[in-house]
């Protein structure tokens, strides 16, 4: 039995493409957003940014990634108007 099987016998299933993206794209957005809310001392912006950095941890559903993401960006939106 290769590794793979073993795996994925245990449950273990990789992500799609399109979660890795997601998980890539809002760590991106909330590094920036964490940088800028520290510079500019909005802390807000700068917690909302440590939780997109970290939430795609604890998000396994590539549909609640995205919507809870986006969210996120929004709250950040919000704030910095």
């Amino acid at each position: 039995m290769n590794d793979l099987s073993t795996l994925q016998s245990l449950g273990f299933q990789w992500p799609s493409p399109a979660y890795l993206f997601g998980a890539f794209v809002f760590g991106l957005v909330g590094l920036v957003a964490f940088r800028h809310g520290r510079r500019t001392g909005r802390p807000v912006t700068l917690g909302l940014g440590i939780v997109l950095m970290f939430y795609p941890y604890l998000v396994s559903n590539t549909v609640a990634l995205y919507l809870v993401g986006t969210a996120l960006c929004a709250g950040i939106w919000f704030d910095h108007r």
